[in-house]
């Protein structure tokens, strides 16, 4: 079974390794596999539960996840909190969310933490974005707010990969800060250069 190898750079050797096999469990309880075997796998990395920066990108992706779908395209969240906890904030959302509280998926495709998710001045704005909409949707009902310690930290930083069927990464990205990841238009703009294999295809798929 092969890993992603360790990159010397960051997101220079990642694509084009081979993810072996995985079985995941999703917050739901579903059994989720890594790769999927019909489709692309949307592999994202997070933060922890209630991340108002993670829940300002994720509410993009809910709103355009048809045409993620569309794209032949498996979108699977993960963060390093309990699944205990996830499950009350991630219950409506559309597509896998898997809880990693050992961080071990985290170390396996070098996703780090670092004080820069935070201060690098390039997530200032989103992030003041992310805690006014927060705060508004708190207010109001709609969502609970995080721990005030949540487990692993805040400093995390995202990851995107894009998994091909039989397993190859198709491309990479390590975020440089909190609010630092594909936004869905490059995902599918990524996911047009790679065909599906013949065969059925992904429901909701033409």
């Amino acid at each position: 079974m092969q890993t992603p190898r360790r990159r010397t750079r960051r997101g220079t050797s990642v694509p084009g390794a081979v993810v072996g096999a995985h079985d995941l469990t999703a917050v739901s309880g579903a059994r989720v596999a890594v790769p999927d075997g019909d489709r692309l796998t949307h592999l994202q990395f997070r933060r922890f539960a209630g991340c108002p920066i993670c829940n300002l990108h994720l509410q993009s992706v809910v709103r355009r996840h048809a045409e993620i779908a569309q794209a032949g395209i498996r979108e699977i969240v993960v963060f390093h909190s309990p699944a205990e906890e996830l499950r009350e904030y991630v219950t409506d959302l559309p597509f896998a969310v898997i809880a990693d509280p050992t961080k071990r998926l985290y170390a396996e495709f070098g996703v780090e933490s670092s004080p820069r998710a935070l201060l690098s001045p390039r997530a200032w704005a989103p992030t003041a974005r992310a805690v006014l909409r927060s705060t508004w949707t708190i207010l109001r009902g709609r969502e609970r707010p995080p721990s005030r310690r949540p487990h692993g930290g805040r400093l995390g930083l995202p990851a995107d990969f894009l998994i091909a069927p039989d397993g190859r990464i198709l491309a990479a990205k390590y975020g440089e800060h909190a609010y630092d990841q594909w936004p869905v238009d490059h995902l599918l703009e990524l996911a047009t250069r790679t065909p599906l294999p013949a065969g059925p295809r992904p429901e909701g798929a033409s």
